[in-house]
C-alpha cells in the first residue's frame, strides 16, 4: 500500500510539472516566403515602369517576394514581437528607412506589449499600420498583388497604443506616434494621433498626421459558410487642401472547396490634385481596377494565379509601342509559404 500510494504521488508531481511546463512561455518562430512571375499582357515588358498601382508584384518576369521571419515571446503579462523581412517586398514596404541604423530596413515590426488587464494591453514600438484591409504579409492576403488603397499608404508606425476592450462586441484603441513612416525614430518633433473604433469585426479608423488627415472604414461579413465579403473605404485629404484621395474596395471570396477558393477585388480609387501618386501618376485621375485571383492551398503551401485588369481615366500606362494607354492588363503567379 506504502508504494503505491509513492507511485501515486510521483504521478500526481509529474502531471504538475508537465503542466506548468506547459504552461511556461516560450520563443516561437514563424514567418513565410514567396516567389511568383509576372507578366504584362497588352504591354512591353522589358520596361519596368510598366505596371500596375501596387506596392508589390510589379517586377517583371520571375521574381522574388520576401522572407519574413517573425520572433514573438508571449507571457501572462508581457511579451514581444520581432519581425524582419528581406528581399523587395519588405524594401518597399519600409521604403522610409533606414533612418539611422544601418539595419533599418529590415525591421517591418518590432515591439513589446504590456497586458495590463483583460480589457487592457499596452504596446510600444514599431508596429503596420491599423488602417485598411490588406497588410504588408502576403500570408495574411487573399490577392498578391496589392490595391491602390493600400499602396498609397500608410504602412507603419512607431509610438505607443492601448488596445481597449469595452465589451463582448466593442473595442477601442488610441495611439500617438510619430509621423507616418517614420519608424526608427523622430527627425523633428512633431507627433501623430490614431484612433480605432471596433464593432463585431467592422473598424472604423482615423489617422492625424502632421501632413494629412485619413478616415478608413474595413470589415466584412461571412454571407454563408462558403461566401465571404470584405470591404475598405477610405478618404485622406493633406494639410492647406493640397490634395488627397478617396477609393473604395469590394472583396467577395467563394471556397469551392477546402483547399480552393476564388476571389475578385473590384477597387474604384481617385486622387485629388498632386498627391505624388504611385499609381496614376496623373492629377485629378480616377482609377478602376479588378483582380481576379485563385487560391489553392498543399499544407502550407499557398498558389495564386492572378489576372489584373487596370483602366484609368487619364494615359496612366504605355501599350506595346511604348504609347499613352489608359489601361493595362496583367497576369501573376504567387507561391507562398508558410511556416
Amino acid at each position: 500500500m506504502k508504494k503505491l500510494f509513492t507511485l501515486t504521488m510521483l504521478f500526481v508531481a509529474s502531471a504538475i510539472f508537465a503542466q506548468e511546463e506547459e504552461a511556461k512561455p516560450s520563443l516561437s518562430i514563424s514567418g513565410s516566403v514567396d516567389a511568383y512571375y509576372r507578366t504584362n499582357l497588352n504591354a512591353r515588358n522589358d520596361v519596368d515602369a510598366i505596371a500596375p498601382g501596387s506596392s508589390f508584384a510589379n517586377l517583371n518576369g520571375f521574381a522574388i517576394g520576401m522572407a519574413n521571419v517573425i520572433a514573438s515571446y508571449e507571457g501572462e503579462k508581457a511579451g514581444f514581437v520581432a519581425d524582419l523581412v528581406f528581399g523587395p517586398r519588405g524594401t518597399d514596404a519600409i521604403f522610409e528607412s533606414p533612418m539611422y541604423s544601418r539595419t533599418g530596413d529590415i525591421v517591418n515590426q518590432l515591439y513589446a506589449y504590456w497586458n495590463v488587464s483583460d480589457n487592457l494591453t499596452l504596446t510600444m514600438g514599431n508596429f503596420n499600420t491599423f488602417l485598411g484591409y490588406e497588410v504588408i504579409s502576403p500570408v495574411a492576403n487573399f490577392n498578391y498583388s496589392t490595391s491602390y488603397l493600400f499602396s498609397y499608404g500608410p504602412f507603419s508606425h512607431t509610438g505607443l497604443k492601448a488596445d481597449i476592450t469595452l465589451s463582448d462586441d466593442f473595442s477601442l484603441m488610441l495611439g500617438v506616434m510619430n509621423d507616418t513612416d517614420l519608424t526608427e525614430f523622430n527627425p523633428d518633433g512633431s507627433y501623430s494621433f490614431g484612433a480605432q473604433f471596433g464593432f463585431v469585426g467592422q473598424y472604423l479608423n482615423l489617422l492625424m498626421d502632421t501632413r494629412f488627415t485619413e478616415i478608413d472604414f474595413t470589415g466584412g461579413v461571412d454571407i454563408s459558410d462558403s461566401f465571404y465579403l470584405g470591404i475598405n473605404a477610405a478618404h485622406l485629404t493633406l494639410k492647406d487642401d493640397e490634395g488627397g484621395f478617396t477609393g473604395v474596395a469590394l472583396y467577395p471570396q467563394l471556397a469551392t472547396s477546402d483547399s480552393f477558393t476564388i476571389g475578385l477585388r473590384g477597387e474604384f480609387f481617385v486622387e485629388d490634385g498632386d498627391f505624388g501618386a504611385i499609381g496614376t501618376g496623373v492629377e485629378d485621375s480616377e482609377v478602376f481596377a479588378l483582380t481576379l485571383t485563385g487560391s489553392f492551398a498543399v499544407d502550407n503551401l499557398t498558389i495564386k494565379p492572378e489576372l489584373r485588369l487596370d483602366s484609368a481615366s487619364d494615359d496612366a500606362f504605355m501599350d506595346n509601342d511604348l504609347m499613352p494607354s489608359k489601361s493595362l492588363s496583367s497576369f501573376v503567379l504567387a507561391a507562398i509559404y508558410s511556416f
